[in-house]
This record gives structure tokens, sequence and C-alpha cells, in this order.
């Protein structure tokens, strides 16, 4: 259950970095007030998993989410560059998340 705020949080990240681009620079109204509730949601989400569980493994799942999945939906929605070295980050953000959750897992 923990682990699903953990993801829970990643989904508000990658929101949150959604509405921030749609803020404009905060010079948009309701954008800039999703954003400023996503950012709450995502803390408080994140406190509630740290609570329970080991604060690396948290910060770098939720981390890796949410960079994957902000990139995603550049790539997907926003026309953003899609180059082999690019696909290959993402992919290796991908192998660093689970060596790290493993390595974690397996010392604790």
């Amino acid at each position: 259950m923990l682990w699903f705020v953990v993801v829970l949080a990643g989904v508000f990240e990658i929101a949150w970095a959604q509405s921030i681009k749609a803020s404009e620079g905060f010079t948009k109204l309701w954008p800039s007030v999703l954003a400023t509730g996503l950012t709450l949601a995502v803390v408080y989400t994140l406190a509630v998993a740290m609570r329970h569980l080991p604060t690396g493994s948290v910060y770098v799942v939720f981390t890796g989410m949410g960079a994957l999945g902000t990139a995603l939906i550049g790539i997907l929605l926003r026309d953003e560059a899609t180059s082999p070295l690019r696909l290959i980050g993402l992919c290796t953000v991908v192998v660093g998340v689970v060596l790290l959750y493993l390595g974690e897992s397996a010392t604790g």
C-alpha cells in the first residue's frame, strides 16, 4: 500500500510539471493554482510514504517516475525531440532506478 502512495506522488509530480508549463511562468491563474495544489499533494504523499519506507528508495522511485513520465509526455504530447541518444538516456533512468531500488532492498 505504501508503494502505491509513492507511485501516486510520482503521478502528482508528472502532473505538477505539466501544470507548471501550462501556467506560462505563473502568469495564468488556474494552471498556477493547480501547480500549487499539486505541490502540496506531492509533499504530503512523499511525507506519508517516508514515514515507513526507506527515504533513499522512495526518493529514487519518485524522481525517476517524475523524470521519465515528464519526458515521455513531452515526447508524446508536446512534440519534443526524440533522438536515439535521448531514448537511451530515458532507458538509463529506468535501469538506474531499478538497480538503486534493488540494491537498497538487498541490504536492508
